[in-house]
Order: C-alpha cells, then structure tokens, then sequence
C-alpha cells in the first residue's frame, strides 16, 4: 500500500442537536444514530491523536456545537496543542459570556451562518425566530480581537437577495465572507427539488459576485463556492479522498468527508475502537478511493485527474448507485444527463430538519 498523505484539518462534529430546521442542512437524517456522542475525554484524545498525524487546524461544527457544555474545555486543550480553532456556528447561544470563555481558552477564528439578509426570509428558512439574535452575535463579535466570517448557504428560496447579503456584510463591517452554492447531502438531498437554483439565478449571482470581489478588494475576502450542477467540471471534492481532511461524527465515526455516511457501500471505523492513524492509514474507506489507482475511465486517462479526483464521491452515489462513477457534474461522465435532469427545480415544500 502506497504511503498515506498527511491530513491536515480535522472537522470536530460534537453534535448534532440543533435548535434550527434549515432545509439545506447536509447532516445525516438518521438523527437517532448519533445520540451516543463522545464524552470530553474522548475527543481530547482524538485531538491529541490528530496532532500526531500532523494536522494543524481543528474546526468545530455539529449541529450546533455550543449545545455542548464542554466546548470550552475542548477548544483549550486543541489551543494547548497548537492547533488552528475555528469554531462554525450559527451564534444564538453565543452571550458575552460564552463568547469571553472561548476566546481566553485561545479560540482563533468564528463563522457564523445567516439564512438570508431580510429577517422574514431568514427565519421562514431556519425554521424559528433567530436572525436578530444571529445579528446581535455577529456586531458583539466584530468588537473582539478574533477572525470572523459569515457565511451564507445559497439556493433558489435565497439566491436572488445576494447583493443584500454583500450589503449586509459590508454594513457589519465583516472581513471575510463565504457564500456557498448549496451542497446535496443529507437534508439538503431529500429538499432538492425544492432548493435547486435556476440557471439564470446561478450566472446572474456569479456576475453579482465577481463585481463584489473586484469592488471590496482589500477590504473583504469573498470567496464563493459554484454550484457544480451548471458548470462543466467537478470541484475537487475535499482535495481528494483521504488527501487533506477528516472528519469525527459525534459518536465517533471517521469519514474522509462530512457526507461519507451517504455512501451505504462503505463502513467506517470508530475511534472508540481504532486510533486515528489507524483509521487514517489503514481503513478500508478511507483508501476506496484515495489517489487515482481506483479510477475507471473516462477519469483514469484524463488530464484532470489529479486536479478533480474525479469529482464527489458522495454525489457520485446518490445519483448513479456507484462511488466509484465519475461524478455526473462531469461533462465528460457517461452519467452527465443526471445532473442535467436534477437542475430542474420543483415546486415542491421543504421538508424541514428535526
């Protein structure tokens, strides 16, 4: 077996409670699967296993990972060992407090979500009555000494109140803003239809974006993620398969990405049974598709190869029943229509997260 890369960002889901229902949410369904989280402890060791690796930023996400008491005690340790905090939140429980706490144990860096810039829209998405109090975090949080970022998750309910959105975060003085074209796993698979952007909403918002880039440059870094259902080629999912990243579920699970349990043709180790490295170099999930080895065609004779990788793995599942398919956002996949027949949106209700 070839040397495995060196991971470098762990992606620490404590949870996956949550007070809000977005639609697009890419956690798993089975909520009920997941209840049995890892205790404190158990995470300081994955963290403490994952600086062995040689990973050097930690994030936190759920879920919403402020419902964990012990986030504080957590990020310190991560701080300890000289790891990059990033904390990804959507800020409602984030009083002056907390907010202090997280920031004397070392926090680096905090992302917070918005549904929407207009309060009735954002709300309607989320499910409940939480952007003013999201606002209040993100002002309270622009008057400290650490990194922020707001983020944005685009779809069709949304799309056409993005000059709003740059708007509201140049209002908020923000230095570093992501929008994100919404990624199909999880709930966001099962409201597809309903989230799926048109093809006139897609180019008019990367006009929209690249007239703020050049605008705002200097001032605030927007970076944006495509929608890879309108472009030609595949985003290089993760940086590959087990190349950079890893992510622990909340009851332990590791997964080469966050949508990995979509792929019901894999197994994935627990680190309350295996250590990290273990899990890391020798798991059969993580190598099913590490590298190029495991290519067909048309992806193991491309140029592209070892830019895309081949495009999502996860994608490549959920629409052909096979990951190891060229993913179908490909122009070049035998499985291309699909993608074109998921673009059409429907009219059909979101199914709210609970």
């Amino acid at each position: 077996m070839a040397e495995s890369p060196r991971p470098l960002s762990i992606l620490c889901e404590l949870t996956y409670r949550c007070n809000l229902a977005c639609p697009y949410c890419s956690n798993p369904l089975e909520f009920a699967h997941y209840r049995n989280e890892l205790s404190t402890d158990d995470w300081k060791r994955v963290l403490s296993e994952a600086v062995a690796l040689g990973v050097v930023q930690a994030h936190f996400s759920g879920g919403e990972p402020t419902l964990r008491r012990d986030l504080t005690e957590l990020v310190a340790h991560a701080v300890q060992l000289g790891l990059y905090t990033n904390l990804i939140t959507q800020g409602t429980f984030l009083d002056d407090k907390r907010l202090d706490d997280l920031l004397a144990a070392g926090l680096d860096h905090i992302q917070i979500s918005v549904q929407a810039p207009s309060e009735a829209l954002a709300d309607e998405i989320a499910g409940t009555n939480v952007h003013t109090r999201k606002l209040d975090a993100l002002e309270r949080i622009a008057r400290r000494d650490v990194a922020l970022t707001l983020n944005c998750v685009l779809h069709r309910r949304n799309h056409d109140e993005l000059e709003e959105t740059i708007a509201l975060a140049e209002r908020l003085g923000i230095a570093r803003l992501e929008l994100a074209n919404v990624q199909f796993y999880g709930w966001a698979y099962k409201n597809r239809g309903a989230l799926m952007p048109t093809r006139e909403q897609v180019l008019r918002g990367s006009e929209i974006v690249s007239a703020a880039q050049e605008r705002l440059r200097g001032r605030m870094q927007i970076s944006y993620v495509a929608a890879d259902h309108f472009g030609e080629f595949p985003k290089p999912c993760m940086n590959g398969w087990g190349r950079e990243f890893l992510t622990v579920t909340p009851d332990g699970r590791v997964l080469p990405c966050p949508a990995a349990t979509s792929i019901r043709t894999l197994s994935f180790e627990n680190v309350r049974e295996r250590s990290l490295s273990a899990i890391w170099t020798e798991s059969p999930a993580f190598n099913a598709y590490r590298g190029t080895a495991w290519m067909a065609e048309p992806c193991r004779s491309c140029e592209r190869r070892e830019r895309d990788w081949g495009g999502c793995r996860c994608q490549a599942f959920l629409l052909t029943g096979d990951a190891a398919a060229t993913d179908p956002a490909c122009s070049f996949s035998p499985d291309h229509s699909l993608i074109v027949e998921a673009r059409e949106p429907s009219n059909e209700p979101f199914v709210a997260r609970r």
